[in-house]
């Protein structure tokens, strides 16, 4: 029972915990063309986003489920499995509807990738050293928003959209190769049956929980929206083409690498709360700037085309600071359910995920302020929960009873 842990190579767990990143980065600068090829609207095509997001939370409480019983390791495998089948069903769709399924679909076998893996790093590490290595997967995820775009705005723009599809199926089929070979089991403990309901009950009654997952959630909604509703934006108002778009992932990269790194830095010195509410600051200043540099964009230039890059580059920075932290200690309550409470967590916060983006595909109206109004909102509400997560922090959670 008490054997060592087998701890996967850093750049693997990178590998699987990213994946799904980059399958959304990649796919970002083709939603103008596969709006015109499938004559769907472009409020319709941005709808993929908020149905990956919908699977992907599915998916996660499945998958972090079924790790608790057959293992980590099968788990993910399967999970891979899925998101290939996910990914040859959107190269050979030919509707948007078609496309919202087999985004469905690719969503909930990726999402694999997410939960197992952030259990395993949790299962594998504890403290300082597990939340050095959130911020060191994160600095290094920082990579798939520069070469995802870049990657995905070329391919369309001299191949068609479709070669990004295929650049998806043959990365699932490497990923799987890899993980198979590499990737060794982390649960030594023999199977129990855990009580969906004892966990459930322990994590409503957790105010701590609520407010990671409402911040993790939000987090990544802004994100994943910029990435819904940037290309429209660059695009179609600043009239870069696809590949050029792709080249402004460079700047998003740098953005969430800076913050990245500062979480590493930063976190020998203070508490994860700390950093999450001068994350969240951070955030709301992007939002502000992003606002203001929006309402006086009346025209295409490159002036403004820099200021409004400046801005997302000081929003994303904050977000950056902000997810390796709430990921390092949402559940150090739970380390005797991990993959059942990591599952239900993020089924819980990858549906505000998914309703975020869905929200950013309604809004939709190819106004230039409704994004910054958006993104402020929610950076306001982010500034609020944080603060109250930090007051929350002054008192000693909870243990976890024995198991």
């Amino acid at each position: 029972m008490n054997r060592k842990i087998s701890t996967p190579s850093l750049f693997l767990l990178i590998v699987l915990i990213g994946f799904p990143q980059i399958s959304e980065t990649i796919y970002s600068p083709i939603l103008p063309d596969l709006a015109s090829a499938m004559r769907a609207s472009d409020n319709t095509i941005q709808l993929t986003f908020g149905i990956y997001f919908l699977g992907f939370a599915l998916g996660v409480f499945s998958w972090g489920r079924l790790s608790d019983f057959i293992g980590r390791r099968p788990a993910l495998l399967w999970g891979i499995f899925v998101y290939a089948i996910g990914c040859i069903a959107c190269y050979l769709s030919d509707s948007a509807y078609w496309l919202l399924l087999s985004r469905f679909v690719q969503a909930f076998g990726a999402s694999a990738g997410s939960v197992v893996t952030q259990t395993i790093i949790r299962e594998c590490m504890e403290g300082s050293k597990r939340q050095a290595a959130f911020a060191t997967i994160s600095a290094a995820l920082a990579f798939s928003p520069a070469m995802g775009p870049l990657i995905g705005g070329w391919m369309d723009q001299v191949f068609g959209y479709g070669a990004v599809f295929l650049v998806l199926i043959g990365m699932s089929v490497a990923i799987f190769a890899y993980a198979y070979s590499s990737l060794p089991e982390t649960k030594v403990s023999a199977a129990a049956i855990i009580s969906l309901s004892s966990v459930s009950k322990r994590l409503v009654k957790d105010k701590r929980v609520w407010a990671f997952g409402l911040l993790i959630g939000t987090t990544n909604g802004i994100l994943f929206s910029y990435y819904a509703e940037a290309p429209f934006l660059f695009i179609e108002f600043y009239h870069l083409t696809p590949g050029t778009f792709g080249f402004l992932g460079i700047f998003v990269a740098l953005a969430s690498m800076l913050g990245a790194l500062l979480s590493r830095k930063l976190s020998v010195r203070f508490s994860a709360e700390k950093l999450i509410v001068t994350g969240a600051l951070i955030t709301t200043l992007g939002a502000m700037l992003l606002m203001g540099c929006s309402y006086v964009a009346v025209s295409s230039s490159l002036l403004s085309l820099a200021f409004i890059v400046l801005s997302v580059f000081t929003l994303l920075a904050g977000i950056g600071l902000m997810i390796p932290n709430c990921l390092s200690v949402a559940l150090v309550a739970y380390s005797d359910v991990l993959g059942t409470a990591g599952a239900m967590f993020g089924l819980g916060y990858y549906a505000v995920v998914s309703l975020i983006t869905s929200g950013m595909s309604l809004l939709h109206n190819d106004s230039l302020l409704v994004m910054p109004v958006y993104f402020l909102l929610l950076a306001l509400m982010m500034t609020a929960v944080s603060m109250i997560l930090l007051s929350l922090n002054k008192v000693k959670p909870g243990t976890a009873p024995s198991a």
